[in-house]
């Protein structure tokens, strides 16, 4: 497949007339273009271009192509984008963008989408110290990029509306027009952003001035950062605001593609910026000052009277929204079990921050604490019929994907994964609100065992072998035993890459190799303990691997997942919400299964 074809603009200021017109010469002559991405100012500099302008928004002038936009400031914009988020169309997560008319999108705050195979993450907004409904960037968004760049994958396109401060330091001043090391239109978080991100392209406008830096390496990777600053629309010095670009994603390059570097290749602009955050890092810390370098790893300042059981020290973001931190015990900030079970609760993570939220009734989270003996009473008075119409695996709730059904046994039912990791990735679901498969009755294990004989009898007339893994937190609602086939010629080398995967983090698996696979579960059952998460995974050849964690352990929730997008190659796949297909595709997928699995079906 050919990659896609893509053009990207500068501030556009309004002038949609004079972009489009270009727009469709080049794509006459160089296109087709699969979209139209814009950074820097999008709305107008004054109401005398508003009419012209809403013509477009208001669907009386066409768009030539899908656009989408990140510069939700200037004139009139409040007016369109507030429309466009109260459309019930656009509610929910949209990441990919809110539509505002035909052929245009909004890249709301921040956040990651694939187009056509590329990985694209943006920032739009401006920083400013005034909170704004549009056209600003919140703490929140930073804290979601950051989370991001932790993210197995390489990301293809990063867009933001303002330079990078330093983008030009390292470079050939040759090639550096005048005023662009100054620096106003530059933003120090986006330099900082970007550093860790480590995108392949990085587009920006706001400056006034086109510029594409040589490409620079980056930090702890194996590939460069392009940076392109574009111009705006209709400049007087005619400098270039429109410029098109058709990178292969990473996701289909070869090692050796990925690694390539051109000769003027320089050291990354913004070293001097992680030298500075490591050497401050590496000093003693107050309990109650942080240094500004550190402000990267902070996400929620949580006070002594909303947090209940702090000491208002700062929370570490990725620990309270995952459960897990990289950084481990050298992480300077608190992960505190009190405010990941809040966030497990539902509480809004901007109210936890600055007791309010800017996004009021229409925020989808509690914008107050949530007692434990309030909500365990209220599960008391509610019961099954409550957790059963809100949990995503229960037969009878609302949110259940039933297209997604493969076979549907007495008490296991087996589904299509969403997001699947590799073609045939299914799950192995118990009927029953259950928050793992080890404590269930005899007749439910029974007939789990009947599941996985089918499927392994499934997948080996495809000459591949399968592992079942199994993440049994005390915290999970609705267990869900995943189901991962393998070419044969990987089996040998599963066990491995568990092991170097659990040195990695610190801890020993125990091993355990039995003939069946009957034995093996019922050895998992006098392990697990209810009161502690396990992990536990069942290899091809027997062997089970097996993990009690303690109430103090770092434990990734994806663990199992990415160690097997490791071993098959899948990087960009760990995270399966960057995987999701659309319903009629799911569909497909699960027709496609059914038709083959139907001789091996123990419910057929």
């Amino acid at each position: 497949m050919a990659p896609p074809k893509i053009l990207l603009c500068g501030d556009v200021s309004g002038n949609l007339k004079q972009l489009f017109k270009r727009v469709v010469s080049v794509n006459k002559s160089a296109g087709p273009f699969d979209a139209l991405f814009c950074v820097g100012q999008f709305f107008p500099n004054s109401a005398d271009q508003l009419d012209e302008f809403s013509g477009y928004l208001e669907d009386r002038a066409e768009i030539p192509i899908p656009t989408y936009f990140i510069g939700d400031y200037g004139v009139g914009s409040a007016k369109f984008l507030l429309a466009a988020s109260k459309d019930a169309a656009n509610q929910g997560f949209k990441l990919d963008g809110l539509k505002v008319c035909n052929n245009l999108y909004w890249l709301k705050g921040s956040g990651k989408f694939t187009f056509h195979g590329l990985s694209v993450v943006y920032l739009s907004g401006l920083q400013s110290s005034v909170s704004q409904q549009f056209g600003t960037y919140s703490e929140d968004d930073v804290a979601a990029l950051r989370a991001i760049a932790e993210d197995p994958g390489i990301v293809d396109l990063f867009l933001t509306n303002e330079w990078p401060s330093g983008v030009t330091n390292k470079a050939a001043t040759s090639d550096v027009p005048p005023g662009a090391s100054e620096p106003s239109g530059t933003d120090s978080m986006v330099a900082e952003l970007v550093a860790e991100i480590k995108p392949r392209y990085h587009i920006a406008g706001t400056k006034g001035v086109f510029y594409a830096r040589e490409p620079y390496s980056n930090v702890d990777a194996v590939h460069v950062t392009r940076f392109i600053g574009l111009a705006p629309v209709g400049n007087k010095d005619k400098q270039k605001f429109l410029h098109a670009l058709s990178p292969t994603p990473a996701s289909t390059m070869s090692a050796i593609e990925i690694q390539t570097k051109t000769s003027n290749t320089t050291v990354s602009p913004y070293t001097y910026i992680e030298g500075t955050a490591n050497a401050k890092e590496g000093s003693k810390r107050s309990s109650d000052s942080v240094s500004d370098s550190d402000s990267q790893y902070w996400r929620y300042d949580v006070s002594q009277k909303r947090q209940k059981h702090g000491d208002g020290n700062r929370l570490c973001f990725k620990f309270v929204s995952s459960g897990s931190c990289p950084r481990g015990e050298t992480c300077n900030f608190q992960h505190d079990m009190d405010a990941r079970e809040q966030s497990l609760r539902g509480v809004c993570f901007e109210f936890m921050n600055k007791g309010k939220c800017e996004r009021g009734a229409d925020c989808k989270f509690k914008h107050s604490l949530q007692d434990e003996g309030e909500s365990n009473s209220h599960k008391r008075r509610t019961g099954n019929s409550t957790r059963s119409t809100e949990c995503w695996f229960c037969l009878s709730s609302s949110k259940i994907e039933s297209h997604l059904f493969i076979s549907l046994g007495e008490h296991y039912y087996c589904a299509l994964a969403k997001g699947p990791l590799v073609e045939d990735h299914v799950l192995l679901i118990p009927i029953g609100h259950s928050p793992n498969t080890l404590s269930l009755p005899s007749e439910c294990e029974i007939e789990l065992g009947k599941f996985q004989d089918s499927l392994k009898k499934f997948y080996k007339k495809q000459e591949k072998e399968v592992v079942f893994f199994e993440w049994a937190s005390k915290r999970s609602t609705h267990a869900n035993l995943q189901v991962v086939p393998i070419p044969s010629a990987k089996a040998a080398s599963v066990q491995n890459i568990f092991h170097l995967a659990a040195d990695r983090l610190g801890f020993k698996f125990t091993t355990t190799k039995f003939s069946n696979s009957s034995d093996g579960r019922k050895s998992l059952r006098t392990q697990f303990d209810r009161n502690f998460s396990f992990f536990y995974a069942e290899l091809p050849d027997g062997t089970v691997l097996s993990h009690l964690i303690e109430e103090s352990e770092k434990f990734l929730a994806q663990f199992g997942r990415e160690v097997m997008a490791g071993l098959l190659n899948k990087a960009d796949r760990a995270d399966w919400r960057n995987c999701t297909d659309s319903k009629e595709e799911e569909t497909k997928m699960v027709a496609n299964f059914k038709s083959r699995f139907a001789e091996f079906d123990p419910n057929s």
